[in-house]
């Protein structure tokens, strides 16, 4: 008799355990199991393996090793079986060593990490032993046939085991099923019964499974959808497509995998249509065609092209960026499917890098040949495409080399009925074009547009103004403005600035700004009074700030000297608008359209200050535009810097003249004289400089990074350099470390701000005091540029060189 087993509750050692199997073994293979001594002698180097393995071991080993040893000593008891007319001992013992092959694999599943040779070793003996034919006298097809039988019988059992491990295993458990599997469906051993359980257990584990089992469960499901076209059909349900789509987006190795199987499963049409619908299948197909991983963009691309077989498919390849099976439509589809690819891309949200590719995978040529050609449904589509394509820089040259501009400006003029679906998007299309400088060169084009304005409706009137608008602001557009200019475009122009629709009203204050940027003096006079009023009415009314942006921006463009448009302006009471506008921009946060805003007053504020005009200034003063322009000194803008610099520099001439005259009634008591003017000076009344604080943000200008403003900073300053003046002015400059700050334009400026500085250096250092405190930094740097500066300013150089005593006035060198 062989061993008995310990009671359930002595503890064992894991070593201790394995022991006892294997002298359950040797006394097998010694006593009644004997004919099986060639596969038992191989299993005893597995246990001796087992014996060794490190600490803590799996209960689910245990358990295997414990059934192993129950079934060995089962077999002890054969002899004592009574075998009955149609048995033998020699089939019981088949059976027992089939249990103990049974075993076997049940300890296989339960040791996933054993060495690979001892587990392609324990796959081996296990199939040997669930196959065992002990009875040599079997032979022929009989005994074939009967082992093939009896194995098959216990198999099916086996697979159950192994199915349900799959299911409800732990990890470790899942990936000794996993290699058990992979050996049977390598060696064939997977009976179709089985197949449908193993597959579903497959499908359902591959959703929760970790990464390398999901990766080896991918694995064996492409085996599996090799062998036959019924396999793929379990494959191919929602669900199951659900989870290997879900793998397309992880690993490189689980997204080349599951592309793989995918493909496999395409070869099927039916399945490739399931495919197609699997919720982001296709979108991830395109990353991979797109990836960097060569074999999964290979495979992608050949499951794509598939796939284009199906037109909803080909949609939503476009929809994820991927066009060659849309534009291949485009080119040789039937006309209901150039249609429907056209409808598609009128109405995509496309980016300017698809519409680019779109264009560049060839989509314009075939949509033009639509429209030309093709019948309403074909010319409407179609042109709603390369209206969405448009405003593409690439594309918009394509269009309009196609000759697709005079196309659309006859449907454009056309009054047939059939044709009035058109007019809309052809129009937005020549809005599009208008902003290419190659649609410059379209002869008359900007005439044509212009003539149909009153023949339009309101929404094509809209894009027509824009393709204006666009036309007439490339720097290349002078022959054209000048032809708009002659044939008086005002008057067609005008009265849309009073039209209730403001998208109409914002595209022809956009055109007019365009065009008052060039047509000089006579641009207010075509104006006239009335739209003048309007347009400041626009700048008080308006809640959009661009449109208020740019209506500031036509009447900026006025020239200076326009004496009858600055008085409309006046009586239109626009400085004052101007004045709340900018206090209100200046304390709001800053963005684009206020920007525009601060420069475009900066500069209308310039008309306002014109010293010939000394009543002006002072009404301007009146209504505080001084405080005004000390605050844009400070903008972020150096354009409105500049201009606020000169209107203050304009102001400031007249200081002097203004502050000597008679003191005002109104004043009881004695003023203190200003220090630098000698007399009486108030911001409203003289426009002092020095009283407005001007200085110090003025020498901020020069002391920042921009130069933009230096020469209109340095004007301003300068007016306190008159003749009658320059000593005290020169103090009021210094203090306000200004002295610096002009021998830094020296440095840094250009040749006319550098002008400009030296003529005010001179100036300063006829002061006394001024000239010996600079002398010794002056000196160098003043030497310098006349070597290497502009030859134009060496006798200027050599004026303060000698006020310096650095330089005799009469030097031949200067």
């Amino acid at each position: 008799m062989g061993k008995t087993l310990p009671f359930a509750g002595a503890p064992r050692s894991f070593p201790d355990l394995v022991s006892d199997v294997l002298d359950s073994v040797e006394e097998a293979a010694a006593g009644v199991l004997a004919p099986a001594l060639p596969l038992l002698e191989r299993l005893k180097p597995i246990l001796l393996d087992l014996r060794h393995r490190e600490s803590p071991t799996p209960l689910s080993i245990r358990k295997a090793l414990d059934s192993l040893q129950s079934v060995l000593q089962q077999s002890f008891a054969l002899v004592k079986k009574p075998t009955g007319p149609s048995a033998s001992a020699i089939g019981m013992i088949e059976d027992s060593v089939r249990d103990v092959g049974r075993c076997l694999g049940l300890l296989l599943l339960a040791w996933p990490d054993a060495p690979p040779e001892s587990k392609e070793t324990m796959g081996a003996l296990q199939r040997e032993m669930m196959a065992a034919n002990l009875d040599s006298s079997k032979g022929g097809d009989e005994g074939g046939g009967g082992g093939r039988e009896a194995y098959g019988g216990e198999i099916a059992q086996d697979i159950e085991d192994v199915v349900l491990m799959i299911k409800r295993g732990e990890d470790d458990q899942l990936g000794g099923a996993l290699t058990v599997l992979e050996i049977m469906i390598g060696d064939g051993l997977v009976g179709e019964e089985d197949i449908v359980g193993v597959i579903q257990a497959l499908l359902n584990r591959l959703g929760a499974a970790k990464h390398g089992y999901r990766l080896r469960i991918i694995v064996i499901l492409r085996k599996l959808a090799d062998i036959n076209d019924d396999n793929k059909e379990m494959m191919a349900n929602s669900e199951a497509l659900s989870n290997i789509v879900k793998s397309l987006s992880r690993d490189v190795e689980e997204s080349r995998e599951a592309v793989t199987l995918l493909l496999h499963l395409g070869d099927v049409l039916k399945f490739r249509q399931r495919i197609g619908r699997a919720k982001g299948c296709i979108m991830m197909l395109v990353a991979l065609l797109n990836g960097a991983d060569p074999s999964s963009s290979r495979d992608a691309g050949k499951l794509l092209g598939a796939l284009s077989s199906n037109t909803q498919n080909v949609l939503l390849m476009a929809e994820a960026g991927f066009f060659v099976p849309l534009v291949q439509y485009l080119k040789e589809g039937s006309d209901m499917n150039k249609i429907l690819m056209a409808t598609a891309i009128s109405r995509m949200e496309l980016t300017d890098q698809m519409k680019t590719t779109l264009g560049e995978e060839g989509s314009i040529e075939p949509l033009v040949k639509m429209f030309n050609s093709g019948k309403m449904e074909a010319k409407l589509s179609s042109l709603n495409a390369i209206k969405n394509l448009s405003c593409s820089k690439e594309n918009d040259e394509r269009l309009i080399n196609s000759g697709l501009v005079s196309h659309l400006l006859q449907i454009l003029f056309s009054v047939t009925s059939v044709l009035l679906t058109l007019r809309e998007p052809a129009a937005a299309i020549l809005a599009n074009l208008a902003k290419s400088e190659s649609f410059l060169p379209k002869k008359d084009a900007a005439q044509q547009i212009l003539s149909l304005l009153n023949l339009s409706s309101p929404d094509i009137q809209v894009h027509l103004l824009h393709a204006l608008s666009s036309i007439t602001g490339h720097p290349g557009a002078k022959k054209i403005r000048a032809k708009m200019k002659e044939n008086e475009a005002m008057q067609i122009l005008t009265p849309f600035l009073v039209t209730g629709k403001d998208e109409i009203r914002i595209a022809a204050l956009s055109l007019l700004l365009n065009l008052s940027r060039y047509f000089d003096g006579v641009f207010s006079e075509q104006l006239g009074e009335f739209y003048l009023n309007v347009i400041v009415s626009v700048i008080s009314r308006t809640r959009n700030e661009m449109e208020k942006s740019t209506a500031l921006g036509i009447i900026s463009n006025i020239p200076v000297n326009d004496k009858k448009a600055t008085q409309i302006l006046m009586n239109a009471n626009l400085l004052p608008l101007l004045i709340t506008l900018t206090a209100a921009n200046t304390a709001a946060a800053t963005t684009p359209a206020r920007a525009s805003q601060l420069d475009r007053i900066a500069a209308i504020m310039v008309r306002f200050t014109v010293p010939s005009d000394k009543k002006l200034q002072k009404a301007s003063a009146g209504h505080g535009i001084i405080p005004c322009l000390i605050k844009l000194l400070s903008a972020n803008s150096i354009a409105a810097k500049s201009c606020a610099a000169t209107a203050l520099a304009q102001l400031s001439q007249n200081t002097v003249s203004l502050s000597k005259s008679k003191a005002s009634r109104w004043f009881c008591t004695p003023e203190k004289p200003c220090r630098v003017h000698g007399g009486r000076c108030l911001v409203r009344s003289t426009f002092c400089l020095v009283k407005a604080g001007a200085l110090p943000p003025l020498v901020g200008i020069l002391e920042g990074e921009e130069r933009d403003a230096d020469e209109a900073v340095l004007s301003a300053l300068s007016t306190l350099l008159q003749d009658e003046i320059f000593e005290s002015g020169s103090e009021a400059v210094e203090e306000a470390a200004g002295v610096q700050a002009i021998m830094r334009i020296l440095q840094i400026g250009s040749l006319k701000a550098q002008e400009k500085a030296i003529w005010m250096l001179e100036r300063v250092f006829r002061n006394g005091g001024q000239k010996s405190k600079y002398v010794e930094v002056a000196q160098n740097l003043l030497i310098d540029l006349a070597l290497k500066g502009d030859p134009v300013l060496k006798p200027m150089i050599g004026k303060i060189l000698a006020h310096l005593q650095l330089l005799e006035m009469q030097s031949s060198y200067f």
